[in-house]
């Protein structure tokens, strides 16, 4: 049986969810290949990719959301239209799809399956939480982005049949948490100048910010700026007190398991990162709009509450996969 697993590579979630996830499918009794497309990560997986796709990335602002302009430039259509009508979709006997474009829309031109398996699609689930104001156009970009004949997702909470929490991976699990005296940063969508302007105003707090605009680590009074690596990450996290983070899902779910403190900000127009901001609040988690002057006096509050919102997350990953697979393989 020759399955593709195929992910999306915008930002670090699916791929760090990924690296969960391929080691299980390779234990089973199949042929696995993956497939990746997108741009914008800042983590690579270490399994050897079959196909790595441009695909339609977002790209992350500066300024609290979605660059449209240059997601716009970077889509490139007539590349995009190559790859789904040139990848060889039916010589598999299963698509597994974590919102992935092209694989997913190939699949639908040629009228194969493919499996959903990704936190988008708990997101879609009827019983998820859902933000007050309504974006009936951001609702239906997420549905038509990477469309699937059936779904499995991960949320915060298990919702409804088919939607399970989520993928703690491996390095999450294991790691020695401790309360320290920093506070972790991670605001994708905000440049390097915001955050500093902002959180030095809270110059009794230690501040670890991890940046994607950064190539190097420096420090600024009471702030100090690093780049991305998986490592220095989980460690910032694990010794933290507590996360200021964007509305995601992996980075928020990983201090959720850690029992660390939470804070976050959803990026604007993202309709997926909205949602998710609903549901972290319905379980108790501060939300603020935007990194703003007006917001300081929230975040000041969030650091002098201790309030810990805890959670059950246990390693279910492998059940989840091996009924996907004897449903449909």
């Amino acid at each position: 049986m020759k399955v593709l697993y195929a992910i999306q590579g915008t930002g670090n979630g699916h791929l760090s969810r990924a690296r969960d996830i391929i080691p299980i499918l390779q234990k089973k009794d199949i042929e696995l290949d993956i497939l990746v497309s997108g741009t914008e990560a800042d983590i690579n997986i270490p399994y050897p990719i079959t196909y790595q796709l441009k695909g339609l990335s977002f790209v992350f602002g500066k300024k609290g959301g979605v660059d449209f302009w240059k997601t716009y430039f970077k889509a490139k259509s007539m590349r995009l239209h190559k790859e789904i009508n040139t990848l060889p979709i039916e010589k598999y006997d299963l698509v597994i799809n974590d919102f992935e474009p092209v694989s997913a829309w190939a699949c639908k031109l040629k009228k194969k399956p493919c499996v959903s398996l990704s936190h988008q699609a708990a997101v879609l689930a009827s019983n998820a939480p859902k933000p007050k104001k309504k974006d009936a156009l951001g609702k239906l970009i997420l549905k038509k982005y990477a469309p699937t004949t059936k779904q499995y997702g991960f949320h915060f909470k298990a919702y409804q049949d088919n939607v399970f929490t989520p993928v703690i991976r491996h390095d999450i699990r294991t790691v020695v948490c401790e309360i320290g005296t920093h506070y972790t940063v991670y605001l994708p969508s905000y440049d390097d100048e915001k955050i500093i302007k902002i959180l030095s105003k809270i110059p009794e707090v230690s501040w670890q910010v991890f940046s994607k605009h950064t190539k190097k680590s420096s420090v600024i009074g009471n702030i100090s700026l690093h780049s991305i690596t998986n490592e220095a990450f989980v460690k910032s996290m694990a010794t933290s007190k507590g996360i200021l983070c964007g509305g995601g899902f992996e980075t928020p779910a990983e201090a959720l398991f850690m029992g660390k403190k939470l804070m976050v900000i959803p990026m604007k127009g993202q309709y997926e990162q909205q949602c998710n901001a609903a549901a972290l609040k319905e379980m108790g988690v501060p939300v603020i709009k935007a990194l703003k002057k007006k917001y300081i006096k929230d975040i000041i509050n969030w650091i002098a509450d201790d309030t810990i919102v805890t959670v059950d997350y246990p390693d279910s990953t492998e059940q989840i996969i091996d009924k996907l697979l004897q449903e449909h393989l």
